[in-house]
């Protein structure tokens, strides 16, 4: 397992999307509040960036196609995507957001 400091908390905007490249992984993060989500950055359904994607309420939508996707979980709940994204641990220290990946975890 490995933690990785990837952005100060105060430098994310809020309910906005920010793409960053972490260990091989292409990581979409989402701030609500002082709560920070990572999610895989890239649509289960067609390769679009969902840091592109609008926020609603604890989902994104994919800015090509409209799937959405939970971001505490990764899981489409609309079509046409029915293959979920990857989740990433996250900690805040110190207004600091860490990322934490598992090791042998596929980019």
């Amino acid at each position: 397992m490995t933690r990785i400091r990837v952005a100060a908390l105060a430098d994310l905007p809020a309910e906005r999307g920010v793409r960053v490249a972490v260990a091989g992984h292409r990581v979409a993060l989402f701030r609500l509040g002082e709560d920070v989500y990572a999610i895989g950055d890239e649509c289960s359904h067609a390769e679009a960036s969902l840091a592109e994607g609008e926020v609603f309420d604890d989902e994104v939508e994919c800015p090509r196609h409209g799937s959405a996707f939970d971001l505490r979980t990764g899981a489409p709940s609309t079509l046409p995507a029915t293959k979920p994204v990857p989740v990433y641990g996250v900690s805040i220290t110190d207004g600091d957001v860490f990322l934490t990946i598992e090791e042998g975890e596929a980019p």
